[in-house]
């Protein structure tokens, strides 16, 4: 226990120490500097106090376990539909509120997309990985607000691609393309983990570690 709290202590110094001294860093404004190294330290310890455990069987798990996967929202918009709006620019929506036109960008890879059609609405932690993570204990109605979440940053616009080539990964075995997102990818996952109390695995807990020492590089 004691070696765990000493790694650990490390691993916020060197999440600040990178945060000082990175060249970029320096770039930004004192106030930005200052929220994202309290952001990197907040992760640092949410992640400290997560449950260590193996992952639960993936038997029972399907989609369907979290029906509605996108609930309705404001009128006919669903959540899949209010989180393109939300995340991207100039959308316009046709009068069922889907939307048919827009700019989005998609962190994962830097793409720049026109379509709709290359797009996804990712959930940051996956449904499969949630269900393997603690979900799978849930009730389904837990399970529903999870997968609809719009407070949390479990739902994001990404590319297509990106979303086809995560699936149902963890951070130890895919990481975003742009290593620039690393940080930000690292934190989301974390806070949604820390806020359904939902435990991870060893191999995932160093590999965020890991991510978090790039932010502000």
């Amino acid at each position: 226990m004691g070696k765990t709290v000493i790694f650990l202590r490390r691993s916020v110094h060197l999440v600040l120490l990178t945060l000082v001294i990175s060249p970029i860093a320096a770039a930004v404004s004192p106030g930005q500097a200052t929220a994202q190294a309290g952001a990197a330290a907040l992760a640092v310890r949410r992640l400290a106090g997560l449950k260590v455990a193996e992952p639960l069987s993936i038997r029972g798990y399907s989609r369907e376990r979290f029906l509605p996967r996108w609930a309705k929202h404001a009128g006919k918009c669903d959540t899949r539909e209010t989180v393109l709006a939300r995340d991207g620019r100039r959308v316009r929506k046709n009068a069922a509120c889907h939307p048919v036109k827009g700019i989005w960008h998609s962190p994962y890879d830097g793409k720049r997309l026109k379509s709709e059609r290359l797009v996804d609405v990712d959930h940051v932690v996956p449904l499969a990985y949630a269900w393997r993570s603690g979900a799978k204990r849930w009730s389904q109605a837990r399970r529903r607000a999870f997968a609809n979440d719009l407070v949390r940053p479990e739902l994001i616009t990404v590319s297509h691609s990106a979303n086809i080539a995560k699936g149902g990964q963890g951070p130890q075995s895919w990481r975003p393309q742009r290593r620039g997102h690393w940080c930000g990818y690292a934190t989301s996952w974390i806070t949604v983990k820390h806020h359904y109390r939902l435990f991870v695995t060893r191999k995932e807990k160093a590999a965020l570690l890991n991510m978090l020492r790039t932010c502000s590089r």
